[in-house]
């Protein structure tokens, strides 16, 4: 690997990072992290920051070259409450019916770091959701694309016909602020790597 480049490592295995992060033309490799997804906090912020700095250093002390890491963590929060992945169809339908005509957030932590610098930030999403009738909501459910998806919907597929309006990030709600991750990463690699014009330039497949 020439000097001073970095292999860009996703610390995810989900399928829709993994899309949303291709969106930055940058080589990257996916290497899922293996925590036990717990956190001291509550907050949701604080929570989702903390749970994407553990995935992000767990995949970064197994990398044997210059890499920089991406970890990132989604939750939604609605009435006090985070809202995991459903189990069943009945969960799912019960926690969707929860949402129909309300409004909630959905909160997406992502931490960049390589060896001695890291950099974590937080993005939040309001959703509003229209009141989902209940023939949509079975058709929805037979999909079983709420499976496995905290909150029990994917905005990027079929429940979009759920959604009334959103106030922020889009792709934060799929699953990864590429917007504000873009713009992190340029300000990481120019503190990184001073010297190197451009930020790009930096990655190595």
């Amino acid at each position: 690997m020439p000097k001073n480049t970095y292999s860009l490592v996703l610390a995810s295995q989900s399928p829709r990072r993994k899309e949303l992060i291709k969106s930055l033309f940058i080589p990257f490799k996916v290497e899922p992290a293996n925590i036990d997804e717990t956190s001291r906090f509550d907050e949701p912020s604080k929570l989702v920051e903390d749970l994407s700095f553990q995935k992000a250093q767990a995949v970064l002390s197994n990398c044997s070259s210059p890499s920089i890491v991406v970890g990132s963590d989604t939750i939604v929060y609605f009435e006090g409450e985070v809202l995991g992945k459903p189990n069943t169809r009945d969960e799912a339908g019960a926690i969707l019916k929860r949402l129909s005509g309300k409004q909630h957030e959905v909160y997406s932590g992502v931490c960049i770091c390589t060896e001695g610098m890291s950099k974590t930030f937080s993005v939040k999403t309001k959703v509003y959701f229209r009141e989902i009738p209940d023939d949509l909501l079975e058709l929805y459910l037979d999909t079983e694309e709420s499976m496995d998806k905290a909150g029990a919907y994917g905005i990027q597929a079929h429940a979009l016909a759920f959604i009334e309006r959103i106030e922020g990030s889009y792709s934060n709600v799929v699953g990864l602020p590429v917007d504000s991750l873009l713009i992190a990463l340029q300000e990481f690699l120019q503190k990184l790597e001073p010297s190197k014009s451009e930020w790009r330039s930096c990655f190595v497949s």
